[in-house]
């Protein structure tokens, strides 16, 4: 969900007033963020986009798409209405050509609707977030959508695991007794899309209690890389979960494990390292004292004298090739951050114990390029990336070639504003098909979910 500060004019905003075309920049080793993904095609993107007659989603010529799902319609299992707000999302390959798609609502206790609650599946009755899935045909039609976890707060993202279940992630550290609710809440959630019932309202408490955003499963050892998107300083941190039984399928994380905090020597805010192709060596991970932060929260407890490494806005994350990726959305210095910046994606290498920035976002002092505030990421079908924007103003899906050039892959067009001071529901959850032939998109408010097909390969 957007955090960015809306009573500040984005250089989004400063273009959309005056009628530019909105634009986007990044600096950096493009090549790297793409590791061990298939071949790209050779394009710099897919033509302009073309404005849409019944007034949803701008596209390129040639691509369509297909609204799967709405908020406040009935869902197809008679459980009650779609939920609002839209977030993270997976899509995993079922039988028969059919795909299961896992989607999380970021519901807090003023939502306007809630995820239904069902018996066995839900963790805390009070709670209005969690999860839906649905069944799709081989043509994207919708064949069923259910509930698949309910009784969870603020469910924002989260990831897939190699087994084909999703990792649901609370961005929130409300205990019981807070907003209403009767169980502490933060934690991670295991959900099986096709079955939730195997996996049941089960929080992961060995993976940790605090605010979180998303994860990245190395598909080799296990581990599970988690960020943090702390609303306040001192600013969140990056983790990883060492599983006692690791890649062991459904169910298994629950056996429990150790949970690090990530140590960069002589760097304690990611913010103040400007630029790109900048490499930490040595990286350490230390022991988090209390991961269900009974007393404190897991960035404010004591790592020692050398202490801890935080960063403003830590969202997306993902696996490529032997590394994890993880996004910094921006950094304010306004707000508390050590130094400002309008997006960083970072790569650490687990066999060197390395950190290296690989990608910046803007640069601010030009008002042509735009780019701000990169925040749910994913691997393209062509090979490249899509990156979903959190910042103010048009909001936009954009797609990043492996030459690092950027295009604009879908535009929406719902108005949440007024027709005076208009304003866009931002996208979340992009993620494609086993087959790559479909990407699909969240638009966050009003809750939407898209089925976008076109020459995507």
């Amino acid at each position: 969900m957007s955090t960015a500060p809306r009573h500040l004019a984005t250089r989004r905003q400063v273009l959309a007033g005056g009628g530019a075309a909105a634009a986007i920049a990044f600096t950096g080793t493009f090549s790297e963020l793409f590791a061990g993904t298939a071949a790209a095609r050779g394009h710099s993107g897919y033509g302009p986009l073309v404005a849409d007659p019944d007034g949803l989603l701008d596209l390129p010529k040639g691509f369509r798409y297909r609204v799967l799902s709405r908020e406040g319609d009935a869902l197809r299992s008679g459980e009650g209405r779609v939920p609002s707000n839209h977030d993270g999302m997976a899509a995993f390959a079922a039988r028969q050509g059919r795909v299961h798609l896992v989607r999380n609502h970021e519901n807090r206790v003023t939502a306007d609707i809630a995820v239904p609650t069902v018996a066995g599946l839900t963790y805390d009755p009070m709670g209005k977030g969690g999860c839906t899935a649905l069944e799709l045909d081989g043509r994207n039609r919708v064949l069923g959508e259910h509930v698949a976890i309910a009784g969870t707060a603020v469910n924002c993202a989260g990831g897939p695991t190699p087994w084909r279940t999703w990792l649901t992630c609370e961005e929130t550290e409300d205990r019981a007794g807070t907003n209403g609710y009767t169980k502490d809440h933060g934690f991670i959630f295991e959900v099986d899309g096709a079955d939730p019932r195997r996996t049941g309202a089960v929080p992961l408490t060995a993976m940790g209690r605090f605010q979180h955003e998303a994860i990245a499963v190395d598909p080799k050892s296990g581990i599970v890389y988690e960020t943090e998107d702390a609303f306040d300083r001192p600013f969140g941190l990056f983790y990883r979960f060492l599983p006692e039984k690791p890649l062991g399928g459904t169910g298994s994380l629950r056996a429990g494990g150790a949970l690090e905090a990530m140590r960069v020597p002589g760097v304690p805010d990611l913010s103040v390292v400007q630029e790109t192709g900048a490499s930490f060596d040595r990286v350490e991970w230390v022991p988090v004292p209390d991961p269900l932060a009974a007393e404190t929260p897991i960035r404010l407890q004591d790592f020692g004298p050398k202490g801890i490494t935080h960063a403003q806005k830590l969202e997306g994350c993902y696996w490529g090739g032997s590394c994890v990726y993880f996004v910094s959305s921006f950094a304010r210095s306004a707000a508390g951050s050590a130094a400002d910046h309008y997006g960083q994606v970072w790569r650490y290498e687990p066999k060197r114990r390395r950190l290296t920035l690989v990608v910046v976002f803007g640069p601010d002092t030009d008002v042509q390029l735009p780019g701000e505030s990169p925040d749910n990421i994913c691997l393209a079908a062509d090979g490249g990336l899509m990156v979903c924007e959190d910042g103010g103003g048009a909001q936009h899906v954009f797609g990043v070639t492996r030459r690092g050039e950027v295009y604009a892959m879908a535009r929406g067009r719902q108005n949440i504003g007024t027709p005076e001071e208009p304003e866009w529901g931002e996208f979340a959850g992009v993620t494609f098909s086993p087959d790559g032939s479909t990407m699909f998109v969240n638009c966050y408010t009003p809750g939407t979910t898209f089925a976008v097909t076109g020459p995507f390969c």
